[in-house]
């Protein structure tokens, strides 16, 4: 077998190895600052949250996982809110209109903030919908999930009380 080959057929194995990896700990990595328009029409800024837990979560209107994963976000918020953590959503889709029909099928309480040119997506490297980066106070990125299966949400509790606790 030629080296390129050999090379191409251990990719390969990596790439299957390494695809049912959905979490990654991305720990002492600082979460790129940005600033969205929100739903309701103000600015957000990730810094003025400084001091939060924060799960960031990217989605779009056409991403059937998220349509399963945002009602558990919403109820994880609400469970954790008092304890100093929100959840940011961040859409992707061009038209805003996509993303509003999404959210009168799926109602949520948490902020939906606009990235429709898609600078912040790629200030995280988005490579797949839902991608949901788990931020402790200090602005550090800690964990990332790509995509989402039934389940999820059971880790994703279990690392916001870690960060909540520090």
């Amino acid at each position: 077998m030629k080296a390129s080959n050999w090379a191409m057929a251990i990719i390969l194995a990596l790439g299957f190895l390494f695809s049912g990896l959905a979490t990654a700990d991305v720990s002492g990595t600082t979460a790129p600052d940005f600033t969205l328009k929100s739903r309701s029409g103000e600015n957000l800024r990730l810094e003025d949250l400084r001091g939060e837990v924060i799960m960031l979560n990217f989605w779009a209107s056409w991403c059937g996982p998220c349509r399963q994963e945002m009602p558990h976000m919403d109820a994880i918020e609400e469970e954790f809110r008092d304890y100093g953590f929100r959840v940011l959503a961040v859409n992707v889709d061009q038209n805003r209109d996509d993303a509003e029909r999404f959210l009168e099928s799926v109602p949520v309480d948490f902020a939906i903030l606009w990235d429709h040119d898609s600078t912040v997506s790629e200030l995280y490297d988005v490579q797949a919908m839902p991608t949901t980066v788990m931020i402790d106070r200090n602005g550090q990125a800690r964990h990332v999930h790509h995509g989402y299966q039934p389940g999820y949400e059971d880790d994703y509790r279990t690392q916001i009380r870690e960060l909540i606790r520090e």
